[in-house]
């Protein structure tokens, strides 16, 4: 039987934590930070926990 790949784009977006849950990183993180308030940068530079009802999705992308 052929081995199942795990899909590039997923593996490159998302991390599993050690307990289980899903993390992915904020969007509007990479340019343009001088229109952005100072709270506004500081939230998305933080990783965000996926709903469980998309990281059963992710979950299965990555093979896991």
């Amino acid at each position: 039987m052929p081995k199942n790949k795990t899909h590039s784009g997923t593996k490159k977006r998302f991390k599993i934590t050690k307990t289980g849950k899903v993390t992915h990183d904020h969007a509007m993180n990479v340019h343009k930070f001088e229109e952005k308030s100072g709270s506004r940068k500081r939230r998305v530079a933080q990783d965000a926990i996926l709903s469980d009802a998309d990281s059963k999705k992710v979950k299965k992308l990555l093979g896991k």
